[in-house]
């Protein structure tokens, strides 16, 4: 029997607490397998109440908080029970399932919400507005729990057969080039000669029925998008920091989780500043990514891997002036968090079978190594350590690019002078009829063609409405690129 402290405020979440604990008991799979543990059933005792609490805290299998409004009494040291324990159950590195009461935390205790937003960079924390869509939120939390923790025996995606495709639908030739990568790479132990259905089989990748799998067909369907439309990338590149339009360079790459990975990262490669050295200490010219090109191309391919196919979402990578992210749908298992992805780890893959084959041709390892990785090139390269966080039912992964990419001294030379003139007058955010004031010209044609139009084309300036380019109230601003350009002209 496992066991679950249901962690609040007492006297906020009196009716909530009580309400759970005859819920979690009168469910019949639940209650098979968990107990919990409330204020309301705590016998009459001469040890102090925080004691009681921590101790309980330390024997459970689950820690599951919820947060509402008060943040509670408060100790010697102003934090109070709720507080304690749940910095208890971080410490000890228990499961944490945190529910918040309500849309908005604005009228919350100023405690309460600190509280929330630490729980939230550590963890997913769900929202609920009455015991009606608390319990349903927590039954599915505590059923992954347990399929996680094998207590019951649920299909994982990968492994699920596809009822809707046949053999037919697969490429034989995907798979006989799989064979001969990972003969190279792990010494996979089947010939060349190997049959398709020989090596579903081996991979576990087909059903009884001949069915393939939903991991066969990721792997080696011809139009695997055919069967799971999301499972595509999207690339974009922007100029600035932030999502806009126009966005400079857009891709949508489709085909099998291989095909994915490499397009996508030759998209980041190919935009990203290259340093050529010389044949000083070798006969071979080195040559280096602003970034790692080891970390870029884990990072596409951790998102890949691991993410939730289910969802409705595809796998987003986006370039900016200053960082790349990849955005990841799904979240973390319950045996994993934000802070264990920087440390040493068990590997946990969401797809297993999907996992396998990617491992066997060197696109990753199994042994949990692979966030570690990329922290440790991006160190060595003298970048920022990469960040990781949950969003929107995403996992977010950061790789942060040189705070001088190289792209601005590259192209300084190249700015037009009526450019540079433009620039260099640029103050905060100016309508069309400002910045020719400010440049001396009253021909519109003229100053669109030699100055505003570069300007913008290169991505120096900017609108501050570019959804509505022919805006009467349309301004223009620098860039991050354009406020560097001034930077560097100015040293």
């Amino acid at each position: 029997m496992k066991r679950i402290f249901i962690s609040s405020v007492q006297k906020e979440f009196a009716q909530e607490r009580a309400a759970l604990r005859d819920y979690l008991h009168a469910d019949p799979l639940l209650r098979r397998f968990f107990d919990v543990f409330v204020f309301e059933d705590l016998p009459a005792t001469d040890r102090r109440t925080d004691q009681v609490y921590l101790h309980e805290v330390a024997a459970c299998d689950i820690y599951l908080g919820l947060f509402g409004n008060d943040y509670g009494f408060e100790d010697a040291q102003g934090i109070s029970p709720t507080e304690r324990e749940f910095d208890r159950a971080s410490q000890l590195n228990k499961p944490r399932l945190v529910y918040v009461k309500g849309d908005s935390d604005a009228n919350k205790h100023p405690k309460m919400r600190a509280l929330i937003a630490r729980a939230g960079g550590e963890l997913i924390r769900r929202r609920f507005a009455d015991s009606a869509s608390l319990h349903p939120a927590i039954y599915a939390s505590l059923v992954a729990w347990l399929v996680e923790q094998q207590l019951i025996v649920s299909t994982p995606f990968d492994a699920t057969p596809n009822r809707g495709a046949t053999l037919a639908d697969l490429q034989p030739e995907r798979m006989a080039h799989f064979i001969r990568d990972a003969r190279y790479a792990r010494g996979f132990p089947l010939p060349e000669s190997a049959k398709p259905l020989e090596l579903l089989t081996h991979l576990n990748l087909v059903a009884a029925e001949q069915h393939p799998t939903n991991a066969a067909l990721l792997l080696f369907a011809e139009k695997p998008q055919r069967f799971f439309i999301t499972s595509e990338i999207k690339c974009a590149h922007f100029h600035g920091t932030t999502v806009a339009k126009p966005i400079p360079s857009y891709q949508v790459y489709k085909g099998t989780v291989f095909e994915l990975i490499d397009q996508a990262a030759d998209f980041v490669l190919a935009k990203i500043a290259l340093r050529v050295g010389t044949r000083e200490h070798s006969t071979q010219v080195p040559v280096s990514y602003e970034l790692p090109q080891e970390a870029v191309r884990e990072a596409i391919t951790n998102a890949v891997a691991h993410r939730d196919y289910t969802s409705n979402a595809s796998v987003q990578v986006m370039l900016f002036a200053d960082r790349l992210e990849i955005w990841n749908p799904g979240s973390l298992p319950a045996s994993l968090t934000l802070e264990k992805l920087r440390h040493p780890h068990a590997s946990a893959p969401h797809n297993p079978l999907l996992a396998e084959p990617l491992y066997l041709t060197k696109y990753i390892e199994r042994m949990g190594t692979g966030t570690g990785d990329m922290i440790a090139r991006c160190v060595e390269a003298g970048l920022p350590e990469p960040q990781f966080r949950l969003d929107g039912g995403c996992f977010v992964l950061t790789l942060y690019r040189p705070a001088t990419s190289g792209v601005t001294q590259q192209v300084t030379q190249q700015v037009s002078q009526q450019v540079s003139q433009l620039l260099a007058l640029v103050r905060g955010e100016m309508t069309r009829a400002e910045l020719m004031a400010a440049v001396g010209l009253k021909d519109r044609v003229s100053f669109s063609r030699n100055y505003l139009d570069p300007a913008l084309a290169d991505a120096w300036l900017e609108m501050t409405q570019p959804d509505s380019p022919k805006s009467p109230t349309q301004k223009y601003r620098l860039t991050p690129k354009g406020q560097q350009l001034i930077r560097d002209k100015k040293n």
